[in-house]
């Protein structure tokens, strides 16, 4: 594990693997960077892949008061410390990595959760019950909230991960749902910042997800000034680590 310092003075930890172009990796929601392991193990066999915890996750420090910026500078502090050509975020990491607006020779986005046609509802009030779980010092309540209104999964489901292991890891990064939900503001299609993103874009979808996420990388890509699109066979969400190494290096490498 290394680390680099983020312009407010944040450490943030990361793994690299591999070796040949650097390629960063952007976590989704409430994941830390042990979740693609995987994929940076796979990715290694063609690039240097970095993978990092986003701040409040996993081995990274957290500075308060948050602020969506302060993701952005983390992503480019990242960059520029290990010199990455490229970037692929995951979910509602691909709003840090738009946003961010860095100068990457080509990047990719895995699925960005907008709320299109099709999308189930946004939980009511979401952002604000989220911070008022973590507020009153129950990650758990923003855990189940996340897992139960937003993502679709059986609340009892839920309540057999409550009795694993696991949810203790989930409950420490419990906070950060809070922080994707900034990044994410209305989950619109954000079409006006899109059109702003001069960088080559790649959209990525899983055959077995829902159609609203599929069309949900369909609008993105074609609100990009140089946006393409590609599915593959995957599960939900997800798509296998070699067939993502296998895209991204086609894409990346590409003339």
């Amino acid at each position: 594990m290394e680390k680099v310092v983020s312009k407010d003075g944040t450490e943030l930890a990361y793994d690299t693997y591999g070796s040949g172009p650097v390629l960063v990796l952007v976590a989704g929601g409430f994941t830390d960077r042990s979740r693609y392991v995987e994929d940076a193990a796979a990715l290694a066999s063609t690039f240097t892949v970095v993978n990092y915890d986003r701040r409040g996750r996993g081995d990274s420090g957290d500075t308060l008061p948050y602020a969506v910026e302060r993701e952005w500078e983390d992503l480019d502090a990242v960059r520029t410390a290990t010199g990455a050509r490229f970037a692929c975020a995951y979910s509602s990491g691909s709003m840090v990595l738009l946003q961010a607006g860095l100068p990457f020779e080509k990047q990719a986005v895995m699925e960005p959760p907008f709320r299109v046609e099709g999308a189930p509802p946004a939980p009511e009030r979401y952002l604000e019950r989220l911070q008022e779980f973590v507020a009153a010092g129950n990650p758990g309540g923003a855990a189940e909230l996340f897992m139960v209104e937003a993502v679709g999964q059986p609340k009892e489901v839920v309540d057999q991960i409550r009795q694993t292991p696991m949810w203790a890891g989930l409950e420490a990064i419990a906070h950060t749902l809070v922080y994707d939900a900034l990044q994410l503001g209305d989950s619109s299609v954000p079409v006006e910042l899109l059109a702003s993103v001069d960088v080559p874009t790649l959209g990525l979808y899983s055959n077995a997800s829902p159609e609203w996420l599929r069309r949900s990388v369909q609008e993105t890509v074609a609100a990009l000034p140089r946006g393409t699109m590609e599915g593959h066979d995957g599960t939900f969400h997800t798509l296998p680590p070699a067939t993502l190494a296998r895209v991204l290096s086609d894409y990346f490498l590409s003339a």
